[in-house]
């Protein structure tokens, strides 16, 4: 089979998908919602949403997904914790944190307060939800990458030197594990949409790797003819999206599909990461205020609010037309936007209405 070729039914990718391990967390199929009133101001396509920041563990997300698969393998190569890391505002973090709860396994949080997502060790946000969930939370002088990584090995080695059975998070396991999960969200966004009369023609995410890679996956598997932008926020030192096609290609093989994915498969911007990852910028808030006030949906500011950024950009260049439908995934980490608050009421101006 090569990545061209139209491949399963959503039936048949769950029935692939069912030969791994897998621990229930989230409430799935998320709903997949119109935005008429944002639509409308934008002037170009129906836009949908796709709503997994309602995945329903600790303030949802993508990562419910992913840990699906991977708290089940954590579990059955018979892990009683997890070390795992990331910038103190993690997403991810706190979705590991919330899963460790459920599943019963301890976890050690290393999280990094340098580089562009530097901030102070305020307790709020994601940060918050670490400590209530029962995570044990290192912060470190570690910018996000090999320094923190570094961190990281040498708690978990230090766990395993005192007898513990810690999770092996190996990006090369862990990746094409998580990606998995996604495609299951694309054949949701398929069985949704088909149900209500219509096909997508685009897919929207916010995305620099598992999750991304995951879509790809779920495109090409179901022979998905619309195109799947990724805006990405952050920028790797390495070739991303030679790194997401072969995290696709991995995941494929993970569940019995040989689809040859290539770098050209993956359509990836880096245009709306702004001054920084974990940074506030212009369009991400501009975004995050649209949506907020047409639809009573909120973004935060590191991820969705840039690629929303992304997507209203290229509506305002004429590069989604009216009349198409497009579904923009919304990947979750609103919890982050207590963390960023003061920056957001500078860059958001408060409605004041006539008396």
């Amino acid at each position: 089979m090569n990545a061209s070729s139209p491949c399963l039914s959503t039936s048949d990718l769950r029935a692939a998908v069912a030969r791994l391990p897998r621990f229930p967390l989230g409430h799935f199929p998320t709903p997949l919602e119109r935005a008429d009133r944002f639509s409308k101001t934008l002037g170009g396509p129906d836009i949908y949403i796709k709503r997994d920041d309602c995945t329903g563990l600790a303030f949802g997300g993508n990562k419910t997904r992913h840990n699906e698969f991977l708290i089940a393998d954590a579990l059955q190569q018979g892990a009683d914790i997890i070390v795992w890391g990331a910038g103190v505002q993690s997403n991810n973090c706190r979705q590991t944190a919330a899963a460790c709860a459920k599943a019963g396994l301890d976890i050690h949080l290393v999280l990094g307060r340098g580089g562009p997502a530097k901030g102070p060790d305020v307790v709020q946000g994601n940060l918050l939800l670490d400590h209530l969930v029962g995570a044990h939370v290192d912060i470190v002088n570690a910018t996000i990458g090999v320094d923190l990584d570094d961190h990281i090995a040498a708690e978990a080695a230090r766990h395993a030197a005192n007898g513990r059975k810690v999770y092996s998070w190996d990006r090369h396991r862990v990746k094409p594990l998580a990606a998995v999960s996604y495609a299951l969200c694309v054949a949701e966004i398929v069985e949704q949409s088909r149900a209500e009369g219509w096909t997508p023609d685009a897919i929207y995410v916010s995305s620099a790797g598992s999750t991304g890679s995951g879509v790809v996956l779920g495109q090409l598997a179901l022979g998905l003819s619309c195109p799947v932008r990724h805006i990405s926020p952050i920028k790797w030192p390495w070739d991303t999206q030679e790194d997401m096609a072969q995290i696709a290609d991995a995941a494929g093989k993970l569940i019995g599909l040989d689809l040859g994915v290539r770098r050209e498969h993956i359509d990836i911007s880096f245009d709306y990461i702004g001054p920084g990852y974990g940074s506030l910028s212009g369009s991400g808030c501009e975004a995050i205020a649209l949506l907020a006030r047409t639809e009573g949906i909120l973004l935060d500011p590191s991820y969705t609010g840039k690629a929303m950024a992304g997507l209203i950009d290229d509506v305002r260049q004429g590069r989604r037309k009216p009349g198409e439908k497009v579904v923009f995934i919304h990947t979750g980490g609103t919890p982050a936007l207590f963390a960023y608050a003061e920056g957001l009421v500078e860059k958001i101006a408060p409605r004041r209405l006539e008396r």
